[in-house]
C-alpha cells in the first residue's frame, strides 16, 4: 500500500491508477472474513452500510474517514471569492 501511495504522488488520476485497486484487494479479502462477497458487489454493499452507521456512531464516522484519507489525496479549496470561471453568479 505505501509502494502504491509513493507511486501516486498524490495525484488523483495516479490515486485512481495504482492506489485504489491495492486498497481494493485488501478490503475484499477483509470483508469475506465478515460475511459480505469478496467481489465488487461485495465491496458496494459493505460501502453502503459502513455509510449508513456514519450517522449513528461517531467512532464508525471517524474511522471511516481516517480510512479515506489513506487512498484519497487531500483536496484544496479554491480561495474563497475565486473567480467563477466565467459564469455569472446569480
Amino acid at each position: 500500500m505505501e509502494e502504491a501511495r509513493d507511486n501516486a504522488c498524490n495525484d488523483m488520476g495516479k490515486m485512481l491508477q495504482f492506489l485504489l485497486p491495492v486498497a481494493t484487494q485488501i478490503q475484499q479479502d477483509v470483508i469475506k472474513a465478515y460475511g459480505f462477497s469478496s467481489d465488487g458487489e461485495g465491496v458496494l454493499k459493505f460501502a453502503r452500510l459502513i455509510k449508513s452507521y456514519e450517522s449513528q456512531d461517531p467512532e464508525i464516522a471517524s474511522m471511516s474517514g481516517k480510512l479515506k484519507a489513506m487512498f484519497l489525496p487531500p483536496m484544496t479549496l479554491p480561495p474563497h471569492g475565486a473567480s467563477t470561471g466565467g459564469v455569472a453568479a446569480s
